[in-house]
């Protein structure tokens, strides 16, 4: 938490969605969430890790009935600041004792993932998301992947030997997160194994920002036209699986499915 918060003391959330870039993943996730909100519906949706409440405002501001669970001080000072319509709890994803057993039809993990390194913790939350969430509701998870990683910052930034010698990086080209980490990188293998071991069904997963986090200056130098028909370009392919391991993000789309009843021979 004492990282997280120093992290997020300079780090500013609400400035990287409004960058081109930026722009892309939340145009994307945005989309993917109202497919799943019937016309003329509201509902409660529950937005967990919402940082300073990009998400949970612009879900409020269109009449749902919006919680949101966010661990950094700074981040819920922030929320709270801008007088959203939204309820606001201090807490992690791996503990959220605090919500109702199956009330939210929505909820929304787009963060708590990147900061949590053991199986076991990424299953808590995963748990916990599926508890707060109604049968049949749908849970999003955002995962940020392993490729754009090591392209962005081990390759790029030419410390991909030193990551291979200190073991963050292993023989597979597979990072490898430490107590001190701050980030977990993924590859879609392993978000398929947490979903089996967590018991959820997946109904699509896509690439929140594709390309855009490797063409910032790129994004930022197009003319508004040219930017639209980028966006146009990343939402008819986002879907597309050999775009999804290289996307920086990718956003998993689930079903809270209810166990089947076992049935009793006898």
């Amino acid at each position: 938490m004492a990282d997280l918060e120093a992290y997020y003391a300079k780090f500013n959330e609400d400035h990287r969605l409004s960058t081109r870039h930026g722009q892309v993943e939340f145009i994307t996730s945005m989309k993917y969430i109202h497919d799943f909100i019937p016309q003329g519906k509201t509902l409660r949706i529950c937005d967990v890790g919402a940082g300073t409440g990009r998400y949970a405002l612009a879900l409020a501001s269109e009449g749902h009935d919006v919680t949101a669970v966010e661990p950094v001080e700074r981040n819920r000072l922030a929320m709270e600041a801008k007088h959203g319509m939204v309820n606001i709890w201090p807490g992690n994803a791996m503990d959220l004792h605090f919500l109702k057993d199956a009330w939210f039809d929505i909820t929304l993990l787009f963060g708590p993932l990147y900061h949590l390194h053991k199986t076991e913790e990424r299953l808590a939350a995963l748990s916990e998301a599926r508890r707060i969430t109604r049968p049949g509701g749908i849970i999003f998870v955002a995962y940020i992947m392993n490729e754009y990683s090591m392209i962005e910052y081990c390759f790029k930034k030419n410390k991909i030997r030193e990551c291979m010698a200190d073991g963050s990086v292993d023989a597979t080209f597979h990072t490898v997160a430490s107590e001190n980490s701050l980030y977990s990188y993924v590859r879609l293998e392993d978000i398929q194994a947490l979903n089996e071991s967590a018991g959820l069904q997946r109904i699509k997963i896509v690439a929140a920002d594709g390309p855009s986090d490797y063409m910032r200056r790129t994004l930022n130098a197009m003319d508004e036209e040219t930017f639209a028909l980028f966006v146009r370009y990343h939402l008819a392919t986002c879907e597309r699986p050999e775009l999804l391991g290289a996307s920086s993000h990718t956003v998993d789309i689930l079903q809270n499915i209810p166990p089947m009843p076992k049935l009793v021979l006898g």
